[in-house]
Parts: structure tokens; sequence; C-alpha cells
């Protein structure tokens, strides 16, 4: 059998060198993995628990059009994410375009002119900026008076707790955390220590909203930043809660006041959550998330494959390739732009969807600088399914994530280095 596998990676371009190599390592990462299944299957009796304790029922997949003011099984789900994410309410619609666009929702529904956002984790991500003006763009937090404010974490990726307290003033309203990483090459944030940080600001101003973009994060803990006091915990359904399903998407859950709050940005005030039609979304939705903890396992199972492959060649990787995992996401630093783009191409080539296509760097629409993006997705732009993205810029680190199995983010892994064999860009 082990004979017929390989020769299947080699029927796919894989030199037996570079299989061999790969191999060792997994053998080596056996009880890391069973780790991870353990917390997985967490996940997903909390998930079991709150469908069931929702009722969910196949008549609640009958999709709704128009107003949807009768759509129960949108309610039902809203109330199926509350209850797994441990929060009063949840907003989760098709009408949320993205991750950012989630978080907009998030802010702009609970801040007013003369309200100050302060990000405690620096600079939030680079689609935010605009958002919040920390670049100008038409429509910006800025333009209605909402001022931004920063704290950058401490050089060994903790909160600056002295830095925040002095940062925190009257005009303080809405705390901003990014749990990943993001663009920076930073350790992303654990659960608990988002908590520890909440407690903080909650002992400095208690009616300060602290809102965590969770994207990436979801189901890696057995636990979520809501369950140490997040106000809002705002997300993508085409990352890790759609399970690889959900074709478009984003949530918010928290405080009932809060989510209200946003609702009415998302639809019109007066209006709020009683309209939006589920557009017969709700099936996908609900399956997603079903199989959400088990995707998210297998991406995090890659993302450590990935760690110790590059590492082992002597690349940086964060997390580095015996660190705890707090999202799904791995940053290799590739230390040019030739590895970048040879990376990308071999995860472009292990894609199931438009294998054959070429990614090339290009201006994309909310980021400073060109990026390159890797991605044959069943769901355009699905950063649970694989996929690949930097910025063409130092230290040239590429940011891999995803896989709705573990043995498909395993052969991008392996198809990546492939590429750098063959462009003579790897010292064995």
């Amino acid at each position: 059998m082990s004979d017929l596998r390989k020769e299947y990676y080699q029927s796919l371009g894989i030199d037996e060198k570079v299989y061999d190599y790969c191999s060792k390592i997994e053998e080596e990462l056996k009880d890391r993995f069973s780790e991870i299944d353990k917390i997985c299957e967490i996940n997903q009796m909390k998930v079991i628990l709150a469908m069931q304790k929702n009722r969910l029922s196949e008549s609640h997949f009958a999709g709704s059009t128009g107003y949807g003011y009768t759509d129960e099984g949108r309610d039902v789900l809203e109330r199926i994410y509350a209850d797994v994410f441990h929060t009063e309410d949840a907003l989760v619609r098709s009408q949320i375009t993205c991750g950012t666009h989630a978080l907009c929702v998030a802010m702009f529904g609970n801040l007013r002119p003369g309200d100050e956002i302060l990000a405690i984790a620096g600079k939030p991500y680079d689609t935010l900026d605009e958002i919040i003006g920390i670049r100008q763009s038409r429509g910006s937090l800025a333009e209605y008076g909402v001022t931004y404010a920063q704290v950058d974490l401490l050089p060994d990726g903790s909160f600056d707790f002295e830095g925040i307290k002095n940062a925190i003033t009257d005009k303080t309203k809405l705390i901003e955390i990014q749990r990943s990483k993001g663009y920076a090459v930073r350790p992303t944030l654990s659960a608990e220590q988002i908590g520890e940080a909440i407690r903080f600001v909650k002992s400095v101003r208690e009616d300060i909203i602290c809102m965590v973009d969770n994207c990436y994060g979801e189901f890696v803990q057995d636990k979520e930043p809501s369950d140490y006091g997040a106000d809002l915990v705002v997300g993508s359904l085409i990352k890790n809660p759609g399970g690889g399903l959900a074709p478009i998407g984003g949530y918010i859950c928290g405080k009932k006041e809060y989510v209200e709050n946003a609702s009415f940005r998302l639809t019109t005030p007066g209006l709020g959550k009683e309209v939006g039609a589920s557009l017969n979304n709700t099936k996908a939705f609900a399956q997603g998330l079903f199989l959400a903890p088990s995707v998210t396992a297998s991406a995090l199972k890659g993302a450590i494959f990935a760690a110790n492959v590059y590492e082992r060649l002597g690349f940086k990787a964060v997390p580095d390739m015996k660190e705890a995992r707090y999202d799904i996401i791995q940053a290799v630093e590739l230390k040019s732009p030739e590895r970048v783009v040879a990376f990308c191409e071999g995860i472009q080539s292990a894609a199931p969807v438009d294998s054959y296509v070429t990614p090339v760097p290009w201006d994309m629409p909310g980021y400073d600088a060109p990026v390159i993006m890797a991605a044959g997705a069943f769901v355009s732009g699905s950063s649970i399914e694989l996929s690949a993205d930097a910025p063409m810029r130092e230290p040239y680190a590429v940011y891999f994530q995803g896989g709705l199995t573990y043995q498909h983010a395993k052969y991008g892994i392996i198809m990546s280095l492939q590429k750098m064999v063959e462009k003579n860009l790897i010292v064995w």
C-alpha cells in the first residue's frame, strides 16, 4: 500500500527524494496529531449539542426570499451559533460578504462620532486600514469622527498592559484584538491570552466593548475568546466555521445589545435581524458548521506539517515546528521573492480546481503592496480550503492555510517544496 501511495505522488510530479523527506517528517508527528484529534472531538460534541438543543430539523433548510420575516431556519442557526460560542446572541448572514465586512458591520454598528477604537495587539489586518481610516478612504470611520489609537505587542508577543492602561481615555469605546497574525510575523494570540487582556481592560473601564477578530482561530482550541469575556467575536464563514461548505457569509456573536447594534448597520435601524432572506444557504451553513471542527483539525495538521518541512531546511517558521497552535495559519520566511512565487505555484498546482493556473503578484484592493495568492477552491477565496498568499515585501514571508482534508494540505506542502527544488531554490 505504501508503494502505491508513493506511485500516486510520483504521478503527480513529486520526486522520490522530496517524498521520502516529507514522509519521514510526517511519521514523527503522529503523537502531535493525536492531541489535535482530542480537541476536535470536544468541539464536535459542542456543535452537536448546540444543534440538538435547538432542535435543528430538515424543515429549517427551506430557503426564504424577499424580506425573510418568517425564516425560522436562519433564526435557529443563529441560536446554534450563540450556543456554540457561549454568547447571548448571534448574527449569521449571507448578506455579510466576508470577514472584513463582518468586522466593519460590528464596528460601525457600535461606534459613534467622538468614540475611539483602541487596537491593543498592534495594527489590525491590512483590509481594516481603510475601514478605520488608517489609510484615507471614502466612507471610513474616520470620516464619521471616530478616532484610532494603537498599542503594539511587546517584543515577546505579549500584551503591553502598562501601554494599554495609558492609552485608554474617556473616548475609548471599543477595543480591537486581532487573534491571528495577519501579515505580521508574530505569534498568534491564544484565547487565554486574549481573556487576560480583556479582564485587564475591564478592570480599567467596565463599559469598554472588547471585540475579537476571530478569523482563522475558530475550533483550534477547545474554547473561544467569548468564553473568556469577549463582548463580540467576529469572523468569516468561508474560513473555519463554514467547514468548506458555506458559499459566503460571516458571523458576529456576543452580547445581545452589541449584536443588535450590528444588525441595524447590516440592514436598517428599526429592522435589524428581522429581515435578510437566507436564499437557500441555511443547509450549507449548518452542515459546514457541523464539519468545521474536523476540517479545522485537518488544516491545523497541515500547518504543523508545513512548519516541520521548512524549518528543518533552515527557514524561519511562525509558529515554529514545536509551538502550541492558536490558528490555522503557518507563516514561513522564505527570504526571497523567487521562493515565495515558487511556493505559491506549488500550492496552486496541488489544487483540485484551477490547478493549471499560474499565480502572479498583483495590486489587490485593500493592500499596500502587491500580493500573490494561490487558491484553487470550490468556493472563491475560501481560506479554509488549501491556499497561500504573501505580500511581496520583506521578509518575504508566505502565509499558508487551510485544507479541507489533511491529505490535501500535506500534498500542497510537498508540491510547494517540489517547485523550489525544480528551480534550484532549496539547498538540501
